[in-house]
C-alpha cells in the first residue's frame, strides 16, 4: 500500500468566498492544506509566529488587484518571499493579467478544485521560492529578527493597510501618492481638517524606498515656539537651563526616513527662515552646538490653509513654500468622494467587533450615511459610527441611531427613538463584491457589515424617555470611565460633567452617580 500523499501547507485568504469544510476536503484531494486566515492582520501573524514552512499564499480577489498589493506589501514589510497564488472568478478572469503583473506567481479559476490544477500551482510556487543553500541560510540567520522587526514597523504596516481608498478620486490620488513616493522629492499635502492628510502620508513613506526607516510626525501647531525649536532641532546639553543633556531633534530622529509636520502653515515666521535653511543645506546644528550634521530626511508637510492666501498676507514665507511644495497632492473632502464613506464605516465597525458578534447597517441607514455632507470629513464619520454603536444594544444600526453633527442633529436628539431589541440569530449576509471591490485589508465579515436583507423585521422595545438621558446612560454603563464615555459621545470631558449636574438636578441620581 503505497505512502499518503504529503499535503502542502498553503496560508488561505479569501473575503470573498469562505473556506467550507466540504472546500477543504476538495483541497486535501488535491494535496493542498489550507491555513485560513480572515484578515491581513491575521496573516501577518501567521507569517511571523507560525514556525511551519509555508508553501503559498493563496489570494481570493474580485474585480481587482487591491487585496494583492496590500499582501505584497504585507510580505515586503515582513521580509517574506513567500509566493502567492491567486483566485478569481471566470467573469473576472481579466484581472489575472494584472495580478501577475503586479507580482502574483501563478492565476486559476475559483471553482477549479482538481488535482492537476493544484498541483500546477504548488509547482509554480515552488519555482517561485528560493532554494539555494545560501538563500536558506540567509532565512534561518534572519528569522530570529522577524518579530523584532515587525515589532518596529507593525504600527506604520497597520496605517497603510487600513487606508481606505475605493472612490476612482481616491484610487487616482492613492496611485499618484505611490508614483510620487519614489522620487527623493519634499510634497505638500493639502486638504480640509479631518480628510486624512496624515494617513496619506504614511502611504508616502511606505511607499518610498525609505519604507524602512523611522515615520516621525510633529503638529506645529499644538506647541510654543520655543518647544517646537527644540524639538526639530535638538540641543546640546548646557545649551540652556535645564538643558541637562544632549538632545537629538525630530530631523536626527527621522534620519533615513521621513520627517512629517502636519500644520505647517501654523509655523512661526522665525521657524520658518530657521527650517528653509536646514532644508536648502540639507544639514542642521543643534541649538548650542558648532557641529554641522548632514541629514538625510524625507520631508512631508501638510495644511489646511490656502496657503497662497497666507503668502499674500505676509503670514508664510514664499521661498519656503517653493521648498516644501515640489509635488503637492490634494486630500478631497469626505463628500468629494462618495464611494469611501461605506467601505470607511466598515472598517471603523470592525474594529470593535467582539467575539462573533458583528455590526450591521440598515439599508435606510446607508442612504441617510451617503447622504450627509459631512463637514467634519472623516473624523465627523467617527463620530457618528461611535454614537450609533453607543445607541444600538444589538448591533444592527438603523436611522433612528445616527446623530449628526449640524443642525440636523438637534431635531434628532428632541424626538424619541426606538431601540430594537436582539433578533433571533439571522443567517449570514452575502458579501456585496461592488462593495468589497478595492477595500483593502477587509475580510468577508467586515464587507457584511453593511448589508441586510430589506424585508427584515424585528420586534421593538418601547421608546426609551429621552434621547440625550438614553446616549448618557448607554455610554456610562459600557465604559470604564467618564473619559471614556465622553469619547464615545463625541463630547469633552467638561461638557459630560455639566450634563451629568443637569441630570442630578433633575433627580436623576442614579445616573448622574453611574
Amino acid at each position: 500500500m503505497s505512502a499518503p500523499r504529503p499535503l502542502t501547507p498553503a496560508l488561505w485568504l479569501d473575503p470573498f468566498r469562505p473556506l467550507s469544510a466540504a472546500d477543504a476536503e476538495r483541497l486535501a484531494c488535491a494535496g493542498v492544506k489550507p491555513i485560513p486566515v480572515s484578515t491581513l492582520d491575521e496573516l501577518q501573524a501567521q507569517l511571523t509566529d507560525t514556525p511551519t514552512p509555508l508553501a503559498m499564499l493563496v489570494l481570493g480577489l474580485g474585480s481587482d488587484t487591491s487585496l494583492l498589493e496590500d499582501a505584497l506589501l504585507l510580505l515586503k514589510g515582513v521580509q517574506s518571499t513567500l509566493p502567492v497564488v491567486c483566485r478569481l472568478e471566470r467573469r473576472h478572469l481579466e484581472v489575472a493579467v494584472a495580478a501577475l503583473q503586479a507580482g502574483a506567481c501563478h492565476a486559476l479559476v475559483a471553482d477549479d478544485w482538481s488535482p492537476k490544477a493544484w498541483d500546477l500551482a504548488a509547482s509554480r510556487a515552488a519555482a517561485h521560492t528560493p532554494k539555494s543553500a545560501a538563500s536558506a541560510q540567509q532565512a534561518e540567520t534572519a528569522a530570529p529578527m522577524a518579530p523584532i522587526r515587525h515589532a518596529q514597523h507593525s504600527r506604520d504596516d497597520a496605517a497603510v493597510r487600513s487606508v481606505v481608498y475605493v472612490d476612482p478620486i481616491s484610487r487616482n490620488l492613492l496611485a499618484l501618492a505611490q508614483r510620487v513616493a519614489l522620487a527623493p522629492v519634499a510634497v505638500l499635502i493639502e486638504g480640509p481638517t479631518g480628510s486624512g492628510k496624515e494617513v496619506l502620508s504614511r502611504v508616502l513613506h511606505e511607499s518610498s524606498p525609505a519604507s524602512h526607516g523611522p515615520f516621525i510626525g510633529l503638529n506645529c501647531a499644538a506647541m510654543p515656539e520655543h518647544m517646537i525649536e527644540d524639538m526639530l532641532f535638538g540641543h546640546e546639553k548646557g545649551a540652556f537651563t535645564g538643558a541637562v543633556k544632549d538632545h537629538r531633534g525630530l530631523f536626527e530622529q527621522a534620519q533615513g526616513g521621513t520627517l512629517f509636520l502636519d500644520e505647517i502653515g501654523e509655523l512661526p515666521l522665525t521657524l520658518q527662515a530657521k527650517l528653509l535653511r536646514v532644508l536648502q543645506e540639507r544639514t542642521l546644528v543643534r541649538l548650542g552646538g558648532e557641529r554641522s550634521i548632514a541629514l538625510d530626511v524625507r520631508i512631508i508637510a501638510a495644511t489646511n490653509k490656502n496657503l497662497r492666501e497666507s503668502i499674500a498676507l505676509r503670514e508664510f514665507r514664499e521661498d519656503l513654500y517653493f521648498r516644501l511644495s515640489t509635488f503637492k497632492l490634494r486630500v478631497p473632502a469626505l463628500a468629494e468622494r462618495r464611494g469611501d464613506i461605506l467601505p470607511l464605516i466598515a472598517r471603523l465597525l470592525g474594529r470593535h467587533v467582539r467575539g462573533t458578534q458583528g455590526w450591521s447597517v440598515s439599508p435606510a441607514a446607508q442612504a441617510q450615511l451617503l447622504a450627509y455632507p459631512w463637514p467634519g470629513n472623516v473624523r465627523e464619520l467617527e463620530n457618528v459610527v461611535q454614537r450609533a454603536m453607543v445607541l444600538c444594544p444589538d448591533h444592527h444600526i438603523d436611522t433612528p441611531h445616527l446623530m449628526f453633527d449640524d443642525a440636523g442633529c438637534e431635531a434628532l436628539m428632541q424626538s424619541n427613538f426606538q431601540m430594537p431589541a436582539a433578533p433571533a440569530a439571522p443567517e449570514a449576509p452575502a458579501v456585496d463584491l461592488q462593495l468589497a471591490q478595492g477595500v483593502p485589508a477587509n475580510a468577508a465579515e467586515l464587507l457584511a457589515l453593511l448589508h441586510e436583507d430589506d424585508g427584515a423585521t424585528m420586534p421593538l422595545q418601547a421608546a426609551v424617555k429621552s434621547n440625550e438621558h438614553s446616549l448618557i446612560r448607554a455610554a456610562l454603563e459600557s465604559s470604564r470611565s467618564r473619559i471614556e464615555a465622553a469619547e464615545k459621545l463625541g463630547i469633552s470631558p467638561r461638557t459630560l460633567r455639566y450634563k451629568l449636574a443637569r441630570l442630578r438636578d433633575n433627580s436623576l441620581s442614579q445616573l448622574a452617580n453611574a
